[in-house]
């Protein structure tokens, strides 16, 4: 080819072409979650945080960047209902969870709609304490997902489960059965409408795992559990070798989202 002008554009188009190829290809980069959990004594509070989160929060952390924010309260019949409220951020990356504070200082309408909760006495604060926990996703899901309910939102149970480990290697023996032993598609086939499933990083229990699936009611939820403890596939899992004692701890946690979750 001795046209230089028409060997380099051809070498240009050849160029756009891998880089699209491999922009395709790439996958999707692993979010990060922040779970707060708000501790409330009574009605008073639950109403401040709840009025502060539906007005303030969650509408600036739109306008952030940030397009879904979920809010759960435990289901009615759980003791800590009315004393908790979770709060699901996901985040594209450690430096948005790091500069969303000061972001949200710069919003002129957070500060405005949030003032009773963040002018708050010391006198009357609006929750008892709040604890964070910060994940990030599996590489086999590695952004959230909005469940595929129709039912009422009060209505719905989801549940979120946390499991420990007794060292660092067998936690991830564990993170490995559901990214590579199956678990995870497992879940997927058996349409448990997960919404994350993340590796703590920081957090009060550690080494852990956590993940959040969403049912209709209860009754779907526990059709949904009866229908994974008897699929032959999870009983073949279950008891292969290579994936045996690598929970210490599995702790559920029932909630249902408020009608402003984006959840």
């Amino acid at each position: 080819m001795n046209n230089p002008q028409k060997r380099n554009f051809i070498l240009s188009i050849l160029m756009l072409v891998v880089l699209s190829v491999s922009a395709m290809a790439a996958p999707p980069k692993r979010e990060f979650y922040e779970i707060k959990i708000y501790h409330l004594k009574d009605k008073t509070q639950e109403a401040a945080v709840e009025n502060y989160l539906k007005e303030a929060y969650v509408p600036a952390a739109h306008r952030a960047g940030i397009k879904d924010v979920g809010v759960f309260k435990p289901v009615p019949s759980d003791t800590m209902s009315g004393k908790l409220i979770y709060v699901l951020t996901p985040l594209n990356s450690l430096d948005q969870l790091l500069s969303l504070p000061k972001t949200l200082e710069k919003d002129a309408k957070y500060l405005e709609a949030g003032k009773d909760y963040l002018d708050a006495s010391y006198k009357t604060p609006p929750y008892t304490r709040f604890e964070t926990t910060i994940l990030q996703a599996f590489t086999t899901m590695p952004t959230h997902a909005k469940p595929n309910l129709k039912g009422a939102k009060s209505e719905r149970v989801y549940e979120m489960r946390s499991y420990e480990g007794h060292t660092e290697r067998r936690y991830q023996n564990k993170v490995k059965m559901f990214t590579q032993g199956g678990e995870v598609p497992l879940f997927v086939r058996l349409g448990f409408n997960a919404v994350f499933y993340g590796e703590v990083i920081a957090g009060s229990h550690q080494p852990n795992l956590m993940y959040m699936t969403t049912f209709e009611n209860k009754a779907d939820r526990d059709a949904h559990w009866k229908s994974f403890s008897d699929d032959a596939e999870w009983n073949k899992l279950k008891v292969n070798p290579e994936y045996q004692n690598n929970v210490s701890k599995n702790t559920s946690f029932y909630m249902y989202p408020t009608e402003y979750s984006d959840i």
